[in-house]
Order: C-alpha cells, then structure tokens, then sequence
C-alpha cells in the first residue's frame, strides 16, 4: 500500500511533465526546426565567406595569403582553395536560406567542416561538432516545408 502511494505523485508529474513535451513538440515542429538550422548554419558560413572578400564577390588579397600560409590544404593550390571556399561560403548558404537542394548543401558545407576540422583548426572539433550537427540534420530531415525544395517537390 505504501508503495502506491509513493507512485501516484510520480505518475502525475510525469504526465504533467508528457503533456509539456508533448506541447512543446507540437509548437516545435520538424517545419520551424529546420527553418532555424538552415538559416543558423548558413549565416555562420555566409559571414565566413564575406570575410574573404571585397564587393560582391572579389576576392581579397589577404585571403589569397591565408590560404598559402594558415589554411593550407594538401593536394589543392591555395589560389584554387581560397576561390572553391569563398564561392562555397556564399552558394551553398544562400541555397540553404531559400531552401532550394537543402540536403546537397548541407552535404557541401559538411564537407567542408570535415576539411576544416581535419586540416585546418583540429583543435576547433567542439565549434564544428555543432555546425555538423546542424547540417546532418538538413541532410536526414531535409528543408522542411517553409523552403523551395517543398515547392518543387524536390526531396
């Protein structure tokens, strides 16, 4: 007897504590949460990208002299690296903000992540643990339905 009545108040406030995750889910949804993925991931690599250059799209020569001195990759000459990254930095996120190939995008920057991570700043791994994150969530989930994919009927 004891014992039930040590459980009641237990299963009250879990079910309390189910309906306000329940809310929370339903105010939440996959819709709203890939809306915020997108747009927070793509303003990280986006104002990444506007560093690198000046105007529209010319790239800077300090960003030249980054690429052969502190982002050196192997296999790829810096001049090659420093365009393929700058380009990718405003591509890629715009994609992502319209929500047009979300999950190719999202691919791309992982990819890049992964450079990063492994040539670049290896000791950066919490900062782009949180940034793939974000994008292995674009690419399981895709845009969600606020996004031109959706439109399109692009999956």
């Amino acid at each position: 007897m004891d014992i039930a009545r040590t459980t009641l108040p237990r299963t009250g406030l879990r079910q309390r504590w189910n309906r306000m995750a329940d809310f929370l889910q339903h105010l939440l949804g996959d819709t709203f949460l890939c809306l915020v993925a997108r747009w927070g991931i793509a303003a990280t690599f986006f104002l990444s990208g506007r560093t690198k250059v000046e105007g529209l799209l010319t790239i800077t020569p300090s960003t030249y002299e980054l690429f052969r001195t502190e982002y050196m990759l192997p296999l790829v000459p810096p001049q090659i690296a420093a365009h393929l990254a700058t380009y990718a930095e405003h591509l890629f996120p715009l994609l992502l903000v319209l929500g047009l190939f979300t999950r190719l995008s999202a691919l791309a920057l992982l990819g890049m992540t992964t450079v990063i991570e492994v040539f670049v700043y290896p000791d950066a791994w919490p900062t782009h643990l949180v940034w793939a994150g974000l994008l292995l969530w674009l690419i399981g989930r895709g845009a969600g339905s606020w996004s031109l994919d959706r439109a399109l009927g692009i999956r």
